[in-house]
């Protein structure tokens, strides 16, 4: 695990870049779940997701030489507007490689925030083949999405304000795509609090942690047929250990029962949820005996959505 000195750091390292965003509660979606609900909205952070705390701590412990010709990264589109934002803030162009699916909402972001962007195809090694190609070429400086130890530690930082916010939670439900905000919120609650629990939430097409965890090595998604557009990396070399030895359980389900939560949650709170968050919210009402009575955070890791293509709006998701 990432120790809690290195959290503690990351967090005064970038309290001037990001906001400690707020703890909302809805008496409705309590009723209705069977129980006490706390939502940590980083979906109003800056850049929209919670991408921002490791970009900006990784990046500010790279060297001038190392900056120089720019930054670059692969993303499907939040961790690009994290790095792009903070480059630009910081006096550095960024690179972002992004698949050609991407979220025009996500694209738009990343183009706002001064990025610039390479297109790839929408597969893992496309984007990794395409990444390779310009730090081979050019003197970039990498920021990887989330196999990095100061990512995961800027990610970290999410639960310890939460759990500063609320101090008797019993269990934490976090998104798992690549794994460096469920592996660094793990860092955080499992040092702090021993007893909580923590789940990851993960969709049924894209379940590559669920069967990592099954196999004790790092599966491939072969296709990634989710709502989720933020929870289709694997699992990394440095998140996956983590992962593997502090996790109580991965909850999978499904894109319907995402998008019923999303939208339920839109309607309670008032807020603007992707699905990739609104996912923590679906594993509580498919799994409503496991958390009756408990106090329980859930992670909204962003609000960058495309509001011309609600999914509550299609009649093609099945799953």
């Amino acid at each position: 695990m990432i120790s809690l000195d290195n959290i503690y750091s990351a967090h005064k390292r970038i309290k001037p870049f990001i906001h400690n965003t707020a703890v909302l509660t809805s008496a409705r979606i309590n009723v209705l779940s069977g129980a006490s609900l706390f939502f940590k909205c980083e979906n109003f952070q800056k850049s929209g997701s919670f991408k921002i705390r490791g970009a900006a701590n990784t990046i500010l412990q790279l060297k001038k030489p190392e900056l120089k010709e720019g930054i670059v990264t692969a993303s499907s589109g939040n961790h690009g507007a994290a790095v792009s934002s903070i480059a630009t803030k910081l006096g550095y162009s960024s690179t972002i490689v992004m698949p050609r699916n991407t979220a025009k909402v996500k694209v738009e972001n990343v183009l706002r925030n001064g990025g610039n962007i390479i297109w790839c195809e929408p597969d893992q090694a496309s984007r990794d083949e395409t990444l390779k190609d310009i730090l081979s070429n050019t003197n970039k400086a990498l920021v990887h999405p989330y196999d990095d130890d100061r990512i995961i530690a800027g990610q970290a930082t999410v639960v310890l304000e939460l759990l500063e916010q609320e101090t008797d939670l019993d269990i934490i439900i976090v998104p798992v795509s690549g794994g460096g905000l469920l592996s660094g919120s793990l860092s955080t609650s499992k040092q702090i609090k021993k007893k909580i629990k923590v789940y990851g939430a993960e969709p049924y097409g894209a379940d590559d942690a669920y069967r990592s965890l099954i196999s004790g090595k790092i599966e491939d998604n072969v296709i990634t047929d989710t709502i989720c557009d933020g929870l289709r990396a694997k699992l990394g070399l440095k998140t996956f250990p983590i992962i593997k030895e502090n996790i109580d359980s991965i909850i999978r389900v499904r894109d319907k029962d995402i998008i019923n939560a999303m939208r339920l949650s839109w309607e309670c709170l008032k807020i603007i949820m992707e699905p990739s968050c609104a996912i923590t919210l679906a594993v509580i009402f498919k799994n409503k005996s496991l958390f009756k009575n408990k106090k329980v955070g859930l992670v909204i890791s962003g609000g960058n959505v495309d509001l011309g293509d609600l999914p509550w709006k299609s009649e093609n998701v099945t799953q």
